[in-house]
């Protein structure tokens, strides 16, 4: 079949993106779903800065090394989404046309050792797939000519259908809104699985959340949801300020206005409990650290570059015993953790409404990562 998709070719484009177009949207052949696979339409798909920073190449792309070719090959983007099943391959388990469903960004093999040990997104295959650009079976479903186009984390969800592995699906009920449901897929399982999984925070822990993209507001809520006090949101971008109150946050800090790191002690009586970094800088993640109390716990949640390199003073986690984490997609297990996350939206415990900036169509993508590029949009989500 055909199917209309953005296709990345090069990460060389300057902004504005509008301009240069390094989305490109066209139609590509879609195979249809092999041993183990589902052919998904998509219902909604939110621009997250994963893929902002793979358009910008500041992350890097996929490389199919397997097929021999001399640098990355076009790539359809997203992964952050929700769908409606249209097919099921031979093989598929508990899924069935007209299920609806998020998709979990690492396929969880089920077998690897972390898998084995309850740590799914750590998955061993899942993440060498993605490296790749395949599917969990090593498979490329989509095609231009006889030029394979590769699928973003498994995903591959801005297209108007797409191919996964089962493993990268959860069911979910269809009462849930089919578009807010992307963001469970990323943005919330990230943000609050931070919080619930990776800290454990507790009720009555001081929190700061550094960074209020989609990622970092959602920690605002995990915290609010912990009931953590007080809960202190930074950023550059005052906008972002009175949502980040609905959302739970007790006092904001602008990260521009002097030195955040001594803001953030004089609100917290000299530094909280719990630090979660969701920008992606090491910069940001050592004043994370710094603002830590003794026995505290600073958590990386964002994406830093490869080529950045963390600088802390090293004896503060001995003799203050503090504990510097990292969090993956929330350190989730997704076919645990959407469903919960999905009850508590649906009975009001978690404000996800609040994170919809907009919606677009698939034509405006490359203008809505200049938003994102520019920090003026919290999440935009593609209905097809």
């Amino acid at each position: 079949m055909l199917t209309r998709a953005a296709v990345l070719y090069d990460t060389e484009k300057p902004r504005p993106y509008a301009a240069s177009l390094p989305l490109v949207i066209e139609e590509i052949e879609l195979e249809g779903p092999g041993e183990g696979e589902v052919l998904v339409e998509i219902a909604g798909a939110g621009l997250c800065h994963s893929d902002l920073s793979t358009i910008n190449g500041a992350i890097g792309r996929p490389v199919p090394r397997h097929l021999h070719l001399p640098g990355p090959a076009p790539v359809v983007l997203g992964h952050e989404a929700s769908g409606i099943v249209h097919e099921v391959g031979p093989g598929v388990r508990d899924l069935a046309p007209g299920d609806h469903v998020v998709f979990s960004f690492v396929p969880m093999c089920g077998h690897c050792k972390y898998c084995a040990v309850g740590r799914p997104v750590l998955c061993v295959n899942g993440g060498k797939a993605n490296l790749a650009g395949t599917l969990l079976n090593n498979t490329i479903r989509f095609h231009k000519g006889n030029e394979p186009v590769l699928h973003f984390l498994g995903a591959a969800a801005f297209s108007q259908y797409t191919v996964a592995a089962q493993e990268s699906l959860v069911k979910i009920d269809k009462e849930v809104p089919l578009d807010k449901a992307a963001l469970f897929g990323c943005a919330i399982l990230t943000g609050v699985g931070a919080v619930v999984n990776t800290a454990k925070v507790s009720p009555g822990a001081s929190v700061v959340v550094f960074g209020l993209g989609g990622v970092g507001l959602s920690a605002v809520m995990g915290a609010k949801l912990a009931g953590a006090f007080p809960i202190i949101a930074v950023d550059t971008q005052p906008s972002k300020f009175e949502l980040a109150q609905r959302l739970g946050a007790d006092y904001t800090v602008n990260a521009l206005d002097g030195d955040p790191v001594k803001a953030v002690k004089a609100l917290s009586s000299g530094g909280t409990d719990y630090a979660f970094e969701a920008v992606g800088n090491a910069k940001v993640l050592a004043q994370a650290f710094e603002v830590t109390v003794r026995g505290g716990t600073t958590v990386s949640i964002g994406m830093a570059p490869p080529t950045q390199q963390l600088s802390i003073q090293a004896s503060n986690l001995t003799y203050m015993e503090k504990t510097l984490m990292g969090s993956f997609m929330g350190s989730a297990v997704p076919r645990r953790d959407i469903p919960r996350f999905i009850n508590l939206y649906m009975n009001g415990k978690l404000p996800v409404d609040e994170l919809v900036s907009q919606h677009l169509g698939l034509d405006e993508i490359n203008a809505g990562f200049d938003r994102l590029a520019e920090g003026a949009t919290v999440r935009q989500i593609i209905k097809f």
